[in-house]
């Protein structure tokens, strides 16, 4: 974390903190994309699965954090419109006003410097996130810091506050808006999982890793919680407050720090809790663990990095993913496989083949990416010294977001090959492996079939929770993805299976919704695929928030009902994470 000389007002600064703008499905001025929506699954997951992709946004929990870690008035506006973000600066002084980005926003974060040096000169502008990562960023935008790294640390040094502290974790759900097949999730206490961020950075230090650059690189990461006793003490917040048994767990290798990892389950089992956890892990540290230490921790989803055939990761060596996913989705546990397209060895003549090993997984999910040099990594570095890097006139960086091309000269792929080759892939797995929706299914069926009679009570009943859906709406699904299907006799008979073994597990009354629940989602389906083919396009909502500090100075407003910027001041009175 760089040092700096703390604001003249300290804790009294007013402070303001921003997300960039929308709308963000768009080609526009400003680097929005059509491609690359603020949506992470239909993004770089489910991308062409239609119907069937998962929809749904995440809140920048980063500056949640921030927010909820220091002790000035803070304002939070996430996913505002130019014209919201506007309007804020019209009507509401700030002493500080803080963005974060990616590096391919920089266009946007331009935009809202340049809007608030006009509204509000006397204020000190800060830019964070992965675009501090640029290297000439201050010459490209005006801004007075550029925060690199970890940004509570550095905010509470700002304002004087000590910077050691305690982390205040921030209750929030992990994500809005969820919607599949035409169908949008209700959002009930429960029904979605907390967000629950433990370290930032990873140790392992991919060479083309963002995250891990972000935060020092190889060897380095940041832990908010060192221990499982402090981490649980959140988790009980968590479940009390948001009504929650699960967690996602926004670690970039949460199983390697193993000392906290398995006093949390110590924890967990002398205390009874039935939790889930999703976590990202590298292969050889989930595989150093056993299946029994996994379903007591409650881990039910795993995001992990396969990269590609022959590649040369540590993390990777020495492990057979294709048997690791295939042991863990036996076990319930949902995978999803992240593979990267464009490898230093990857050529037009064996694409194909890489193509067909990544698929070969049949991961629940499967995340596909072009091998791409972002500022700060050492394959950025390796390129710059090459001299392969595309000059940011020629090849932008709003475009380098991983599923357009690549932003270098590949020694191979070239022409823009690559634009048809992760198309391919995502193409393939979904014909290949059917949705996902089928496959997180099929999984939690697995995972029933193999627990439902375990002899701890936590873990039965875990999974009896998980898989209550299937009872009803997943069986639905299921029905409806038979009619989807009637004319592919492959994934129609993997369908049929399916349907099947959950009618002879779940039984009668089991057999007698999936028709009535079916005909619905197959109707929201069928209208859905209509929108989609008309170019219907999925937009964030925005939020509003303020701290406590900040509510105080509204005390006058919030009597009267209603804010200067019209947002009625109550609305504002909730824990981070609801809707404002």
């Amino acid at each position: 974390m760089s040092m700096q000389m703390p604001h003249p007002l300290g804790t009294r600064a007013k402070v303001l903190l921003s997300s960039v703008f929308g709308p963000y499905v768009q080609d526009d001025e400003f680097g929005s994309r059509k491609i690359n929506p603020m949506e992470l699954y239909q993004n770089q997951v489910t991308r062409v699965q239609g119907v069937f992709s998962l929809r749904m946004f995440h809140r920048s929990f980063g500056l949640m954090m921030i927010q909820s870690n220091i002790d000035a008035p803070c304002t939070l506006l996430d996913f505002p419109s130019l014209d919201r973000f506007t309007l804020e600066l019209q009507e509401n002084k700030y002493d500080i006003i803080g963005i974060s980005a990616i590096r391919q926003n920089i266009g946007k974060v331009k935009k809202m410097c340049e809007l608030i040096r006009e509204y509000q000169p006397g204020a000190v502008i800060l830019v964070g996130g992965h675009i501090a990562s640029q290297s000439n960023l201050n010459e490209m935008i005006d801004s007075d810091h550029i925060v690199k790294g970890e940004g509570v640390r550095w905010f509470r040094s700002y304002l004087g506050q000590d910077v050691n502290a305690p982390i205040i974790h921030p209750e929030v759900y992990s994500c809005n808006g969820t919607r599949i097949l035409g169908y949008a999730l209700n959002e009930k206490p429960g029904d979605t999982a907390a967000m629950l961020i433990p370290s930032v950075g990873c140790p392992l230090g991919c060479n083309f890793c963002s995250t891990s650059a972000l935060f020092g690189g190889k060897g380095n990461f940041i832990n908010f919680y060192e221990t499982g006793d402090e981490l649980f003490s959140v988790m009980c917040r968590l479940e009390k407050n948001l009504k929650v048994r699960s967690f996602f767990v926004m670690d970039e290798n949460f199983l390697y720090h193993r000392k906290r990892a398995l006093r949390l389950l110590e924890l967990i089992e002398e205390n009874h809790k039935s939790w889930a956890l999703s976590v990202f892990s590298s292969a050889r540290v989930i595989k150093s663990y056993t299946l029994g230490q996994l379903a007591r921790l409650g881990i039910s989803w795993v995001w992990m990095g396969m990269e590609g055939r022959e590649s040369k990761y540590s993390k990777l060596s020495g492990v057979d993913t294709c048997e690791l996913v295939k042991q863990l989705q036996s076990h319930g546990i949902r995978v999803l496989g992240s593979s990267i397209i464009g490898m230093e060895n990857h050529k037009p003549e064996n694409i194909d083949e890489i193509i067909e090993y990544a698929v070969s997984h049949d991961t629940v999910f499967h995340q596909f990416m072009l091998y791409t040099p972002n500022p700060g990594t050492p394959l950025y570095e390796e390129h710059k010294k090459d001299g392969t890097l595309f000059d940011e006139s020629e090849f932008p960086p709003a475009d380098a977001h991983g599923q357009y091309r690549f932003n270098y000269k590949h020694k191979y792929i070239k022409n823009g090959e690559e634009e048809e080759y992760i198309v391919n892939a995502f193409k393939r797995d979904f014909k290949v492996n059917g949705p996902s929706l089928f496959r997180l299914i099929r999984t939690l069926l697995n995972g029933w079939q193999e627990y439902k009679n375990h002899p701890e009570t936590c873990i039965k009943d875990r999974f009896a929770w998980e898989v209550a859906p299937l009872r009803t709406s997943y069986a639905g699904a299921v029905w409806a993805m038979k009619k989807w299907y009637a004319d592919d006799p492959i994934m129609l008979k993997k369908i049929n299976t399916l349907l099947k073994d959950i009618y002879k597990e779940f039984g009668l009354k089991t057999r007698l919704a999936a028709p009535v629940i079916g005909i619905y989602l197959f109707s929201a389906m069928k209208r859905e695929a209509a929108r989609l083919a008309q170019g219907w396009t999925y937009e964030p909502r925005s939020f509003y928030e303020k701290n406590q500090a900040a509510l105080a100075l509204e005390s006058t407003a919030a009597e009267s009902g209603t804010s200067r910027t019209g947002v009625n001041v109550k609305q504002s009175r909730v824990s981070l994470g609801q809707i404002s």
